[in-house]
């Protein structure tokens, strides 16, 4: 569904028109050099581009039995009569997982997920591709990563990339949602091929990693599996461990649907690809979702620099030097501090306003607004 881009059009729409009002001078604030490119009229023509293009994926989506099988506590794992929703559940005796029945030399993962719901603070909710049960030394990983939840809070999630065991070198950027996803599915994709990786929430692109020489290994590119998992991490996913999984409220319940495999099988010791491969590879990087149009680009750009609240990109006290794949963006950089977090904290919760504070006396400075979040 068309959804996600009308709503973030009809918002960077909303906030163009209101800033040209207002006559905004707070130039650090991300949307002072959105407006300079982004006019109402070519708003108005992006809303109109999704509404009548932008549908959702041409995803072909799999049962669980064609594609998956139980990793880890299978008591806890519940899968529905048509076999086309699963749901994994923590509880004080165990967490729970799925992963691919294949290995895939690159591909699409994606799902439909619901978050739990109430207080889970604590808990990790993962989807990510890995190899690390074969390559324990030298394994990739590509992460969705959900971070816990206290009630009323957004929730935090994270992205993250190793390559060839380069687990010293961490890639993560940590945002946060403009939705809650306790409420209804959205769904997480990853692509990766060859040549690029792109992070998708719904149909809007979050990140890309595109390949380069200097990257070397850390790109990663052996074969793979998809897990799915729910555990407790108490001890660093919330406020860094400050709030801790309470079992009071067990069962903690992700639910998924609209599973997608889709990519090359391979087997990851021999190295042989499937019959179909290079078929399969070219549909992959030919499909919509493997480049980033102008409109998703645009929508992109809106995500990071109203959501995103730490790039190792640009913390510069961890690499001084950015790694070789970060593409340093002017208007994400002036947001954050040398040590990759933002300059002003954002304080968000889902279903309320901001207050706007106006200025006491002339040559005060307006208070950057954080942007209305949709009440689920």
């Amino acid at each position: 569904e068309p959804f996600p881009y009308i709503y973030i059009y009809i918002k960077l729409l909303s906030k163009e028109i209101r800033r040209r009002r207002e006559k905004p001078k707070n130039k650090m604030d991300p949307l002072h050099s959105l407006s300079k490119t982004l006019t109402p009229l070519s708003l108005l023509f992006s809303l109109f581009f999704c509404i009548t293009n932008a549908a959702a994926f041409n995803l072909t989506t799999i049962t669980f039995n064609e594609g998956y099988s139980p990793l880890f506590s299978d008591f806890n794992i519940i899968r529905s009569a048509d076999d086309k929703n699963v749901s994994l559940l923590l509880n004080r005796y165990s967490g729970s997982g799925f992963i691919s029945s294949d290995y895939y030399n690159y591909g699409l993962f994606s799902a439909n997920i619901k978050l739990p719901s109430n207080y889970s603070a604590g808990i990790v909710v993962a989807l990510y591709a890995s190899n690390g049960d074969i390559f324990e030394k030298n394994h990739d990983e590509l992460d969705f990563e959900f971070l816990g939840n206290i009630h009323g809070k957004p929730w935090r999630f994270q992205t993250n990339m190793y390559g060839n065991g380069s687990v010293t070198r961490g890639r993560e950027e940590r945002y946060h949602l403009w939705f809650d996803p306790s409420k209804e599915f959205h769904r997480y994709t990853i692509l990766w091929t060859s040549q690029r990786i792109i992070f998708y929430v719904d149909e809007v692109p979050i990140r890309e990693v595109v390949r380069n020489q200097e990257m070397g290994g850390d790109y990663p590119s052996k074969p793979m599996s998809l897990y799915a998992t729910i555990w407790d991490a108490s001890n660093w996913a919330t406020a860094g461990g400050k709030y801790k999984v309470d079992y009071k409220y067990e069962p903690f319940v992700t639910e998924y649907k609209d599973l997608v495999l889709d990519g090359c099988t391979i087997d990851p010791i021999q190295q042989v690809p499937a019959a179909n491969c290079d078929e399969k590879t070219a549909e992959l990087e030919a499909a919509d979702y493997a480049a980033i149009t102008p409109e998703h680009r645009n929508a992109m750009k809106w995500f990071r620099e109203k959501y995103m609240y730490y790039s190792y990109c640009y913390d510069t006290l961890r690499y001084p030097v950015p790694p070789p794949e970060c593409v340093i963006v002017p208007s994400e950089q002036e947001l954050f501090k040398d040590t990759g977090r933002l300059k002003q904290a954002m304080k968000l919760k889902f279903g309320r306003r901001p207050r706007t504070r106006h200025p006491r006396r002339s040559g005060s400075r307006r208070s950057s607004r954080v942007p209305d979040l949709p009440v689920a």
